[in-house]
């Protein structure tokens, strides 16, 4: 900001402050050690669960579905090259469009 364009003080400015001031008050402060509800979850499901990085960094403990998925993950067969590709180019991307597979 240049001198001309720095507002000025007065009312307006000082409410706005206030304002601010007041929802900064009103946050939650988050605990780093803690669980927060990933951008996954729904109205339906209200508590916080732990996410892979959570377990991962020691600030949770896996969840038995977790570790039932990791299992399945671990057991499920390899896929040879060819099935790789042709799921890479079946894949739409984040356009959709199937003629630049990502």
């Amino acid at each position: 900001m240049t001198v001309n364009d720095t507002p000025h003080e007065g009312p307006f400015t000082k409410l706005i402050d206030e304002q601010l001031e007041l929802a900064a008050a009103k946050l939650p402060a988050l605990v780093p050690t803690g669980v927060h509800p990933s951008p996954v979850d729904h109205e339906e499901r209200k508590a916080a669960h732990a996410t892979f990085e959570d377990v991962l960094l020691g600030n949770a403990k896996a969840s038995p579905e977790m570790l039932e998925e990791l299992a399945a993950l671990d057991a499920a067969p390899e896929l040879s090259d060819e099935e790789l590709a042709r799921q890479a180019l079946a894949d739409g991307g984040a356009d959709n469009d199937p003629s630049t597979p990502e």
